[in-house]
């Protein structure tokens, strides 16, 4: 176990590296980042003035180290919009994040698993064409498109949730839904397939032929090994839905990392953009490393393959 868990961190510090040099190079491969971050009607003494200050006049490895050591210590330097320190704006809009990224997972598994569970155990039923129906439309659904949709039936039309803000558990459930639909479907075929695989094992037929209830198969025998299957993927999944919610944050102006990003982006705010992309990396890497272990306690004979 020691050498499982040694080696996947030794995988996550060198990924991390990785991301560390990626964010620096492509920062410099867009351009003249001085001018890229200046105003456009700014003149030639200003963009020089500004490049001196922001150390792009040395060398390109002067800038690499200096700009790894800042990182090592969290310090991307000052937003050029926001004024600030931007490692901590990123982190203080962590919680939004989180809260909503939550959300949208919980409600994700809370259908997913006892739908995937029901179709796999009745192939061929009413409840097996629902799983398949939900896990095919959960795929292919734009969720930009149905958080649009969402605000005009559910908060136009019907008034019943607001339709942006972050204020209490009401102004939670459409961003979540729409930001949680893709993984729903994901999950809802993921379980379905585990579990029509662990059906057709020995010890799932020699439990049937005992006599044992389905309700005791599916929770002590099924359920279990599916859960093997779930967590390896729930994780890396939970990492893209803080990743990818700059759509879902921007439609419903909640106030987290995915709409800042989308901001700095526009803002042309080149240090708040570095910030976010190896937090978000970081994190990323950090909830896969969880994940291994997670998935390594849970199933003995991944460590002791490894």
């Amino acid at each position: 176990m020691q050498r499982y868990l040694l080696s996947r961190l030794v995988q996550s510090i060198l990924l991390m590296i990785g991301v560390l040099v990626l964010v620096f190079f492509i920062v410099r491969l867009t351009g003249d980042p001085a001018r890229l971050m200046m105003p456009r009607d700014a003149s030639p003494e200003e963009v020089e003035v500004f490049r001196e200050a922001m150390g792009f006049n040395e060398p390109l490895h002067h800038q690499f180290f200096s700009y790894l050591r800042g990182a090592l210590r969290g310090d991307f330097g000052r937003s050029l919009h926001y004024r600030s320190q931007a490692m901590p704006l990123v982190i203080a809009r962590l919680p939004a994040t989180l809260e909503l990224a939550l959300a949208a997972l919980l409600f994700a598994l809370a259908i997913s698993i006892p739908l995937g569970i029901i179709g796999g155990s009745r192939p061929g039923s009413i409840w097996d064409t629902l799983c398949r129906a939900v896990g095919l439309v959960g795929q292919t659904v734009p969720n930009f498109w149905l958080a649009l949709m969402l605000i005009v039936y559910f908060s136009v039309q019907l008034q019943w949730f607001p339709t942006f803000g972050r204020d209490g558990i009401r102004s939670l459930v459409l961003p979540a839904i729409a930001l949680g639909f893709f993984p729903l479907g994901k999950f809802t075929r993921l379980v379905r397939s585990a579990v029509l695989e662990v059906k057709s094992e020995d010890y799932i037929r020699t439990a049937y032929s005992k006599g044992l209830l389905e309700r005791k198969i599916l929770s002590r025998h099924i359920f279990r090994n599916v859960a093997i299957t779930l967590v390896s993927i729930v994780g890396v999944q939970f990492g893209y839905m803080l990743g990818g919610s700059i759509y879902i944050e921007s439609i419903f102006a909640w106030p987290g990392i995915g709409r800042m990003i989308n901001e700095a982006v526009q803002a042309r705010d080149f240090p708040l953009v570095q910030a976010i992309a190896v937090f978000s990396a970081g994190f990323v890497v950090l909830l896969n490393l969880l994940t291994d272990v997670a998935y390594a306690l849970i199933d003995p004979r991944i460590r002791y393959e490894d």
